[in-house]
């Protein structure tokens, strides 16, 4: 958020003084325009210019012979969908010896006899925040020499091939981002993180390849991201990490040692169909996964996740007991068919303190297919769903009533001893005021709208 306040303020900042606006003032008796931008120093300058897209950079050369030559010492080179004679011209011309941030994506084919010379150049240059970014059915094979880097401190890599057939040795790495990168075996993992000592942040957005993650030897490992999305599931052992975001496909990963975590975000990520709904594996497996984090302090619980739990409450599937302080829950809407499992979630809290819900668009497992599910079981899916307290929860996630909100809020209270705050924050489609009115005489609540997107 704070990179996108720096960029927008750039960008104005140079239009600005382009056209002749706030970047000029009039001296005091004179009439006289004085540029107050350009009297800048150098330095603070090309700061403000790192934070725009190079193209947008150079363009300020036009402004005056004092700007001519100011982009070609910015700390920073972004470069998107740009043309191989323009990035081979700008780097050409590049002058600072150090470089913070380079951000390369590129969508064409044409970039990759290119590559290995543009890495190799902004290597050199004491480069601490690498992206790069292959939008192509081709993936680019990273080079031997890519794989060492002592002042590397931030690395997104999104698609290419990682197969590093000599040491990696990146020992100022501490946030590492690896995207879609689905030739990324067991081994070529493991001889990445044995090269980054110092490790903090791991992110692994369908790294498909990957059955073992072995985080033992990452002792200041703190933050493990992982979206999974293969069939086969990935086994983890993370002693050492707090942070835990997991978001799981339809074969979900085994946890096997999280014995530090602090606090764990869970969800489930797989676009289902009827013919793949494999509901008593993912009851079995995300249970588990429950169990392993039944000691954090944090917890959140997607909206996938609720309608599975919800499956193995109706089903009589026992639940762990949770240590959890703050829980929050991510749903679309609050409708029958993630109920069940909210309500088991918060009667095995024992000693839960705040309870945040909030509401968005995302995607759920249709109801036909748990209704499904639980006809198959021998249950009746409209008795199951039906509230122990005679409310009538809506099936649809598109519509949540003022009524439907009060009575959940009646129904947290009901399985909570300890509770003391209850955060709502709402879809901004919401009747806002109404529902604000409505939970009005609740002290321990508080109702906002939720503009994430």
């Amino acid at each position: 958020m704070a990179d996108e306040s720096a960029t927008a303020t750039a960008a104005r900042s140079v239009r600005s003084h382009r056209n002749g606006g706030c970047g000029f003032r009039r001296s005091k008796g004179k009439g006289a325009v004085v540029d107050s931008i350009s009297c800048l120093p150098d330095v603070i300058l090309q700061h403000i210019l790192s934070f725009v897209p190079t193209k947008i950079a150079i363009t300020t050369s036009l402004l005056s012979k004092r700007w001519r030559h100011l982009w070609c010492g910015a700390p920073s080179l972004s470069f998107d969908s740009c043309s191989c004679p323009m990035i081979n011209k700008t780097l050409a011309r590049y002058t600072a010896p150090k470089m913070m941030h380079f951000h390369l994506s590129t969508i064409t084919e044409h970039h990759l006899p290119y590559m290995d010379m543009w890495i190799e150049f902004v290597m050199f240059r004491h480069l601490e925040n690498l992206f790069l970014g292959f939008y192509l059915d081709h993936g680019y094979t990273y080079p031997d020499f890519f794989y060492t880097n002592p002042s590397l401190k931030q690395l997104t890599l999104f698609n290419g091939v990682m197969i590093p057939r000599c040491s990696v040795s990146w020992t100022s790495l501490k946030n590492m981002s690896l995207l879609c990168c689905s030739t990324l075996s067991d081994e070529s993992m493991s001889n990445i993180l044995s090269g980054c000592p110092v490790l903090e942040s791991l992110t692994l957005d369908h790294c498909d390849q990957i059955r073992s993650l072995d985080l033992i030897k990452s002792l200041r490992l703190r933050t493990l991201v992982v979206y999974h999305s293969s069939w086969a599931a990935t086994k983890i052992e993370a002693p050492h990490i707090h942070r835990l975001h997991l978001r799981n496909s339809e074969s979900p990963c085994t946890l096997l040692d999280v014995s530090s975590l602090t606090e764990a975000n869970l969800n489930v990520l797989f676009q289902s169909v009827e013919a793949t709904f494999n509901a008593d594996n993912l009851q079995d497996k995300l249970l588990a996964i429950l169990e392993k984090v039944q000691h954090v302090e944090k917890l959140t619980l997607g909206v996938k996740f609720l309608q599975i739990l919800s499956l193995a409450e109706l089903c009589g599937v026992p639940f762990p007991v949770l240590k959890v302080k703050a829980l929050t829950l991510e749903t679309t809407k609050i409708f029958q068919y993630v109920i069940p499992g909210v309500e088991r979630v918060l009667q095995n809290s024992h000693g839960l303190k705040k309870l945040t819900v909030r509401t968005s668009h995302c995607d759920t497992i249709p109801g036909e297919h748990l209704d499904k599910y639980l006809a198959l079981e021998g249950l009746d899916p409209a008795q199951c769903w039906r509230s122990k307290d005679g409310v009538r929860w809506n099936k649809s996630r598109l519509v949540l009533e003022p009524k439907h909100l009060v009575s959940f809020v009646e129904l947290v209270f009901k399985n909570t001893k300890t509770l003391e705050k209850v955060f709502l924050l709402l879809d901004p489609c919401h009747k806002f005021k109404e529902m604000v009115s409505t939970l009005s005489h609740y002290n321990k609540v508080s109702v906002a709208l939720n503009h994430r997107v």
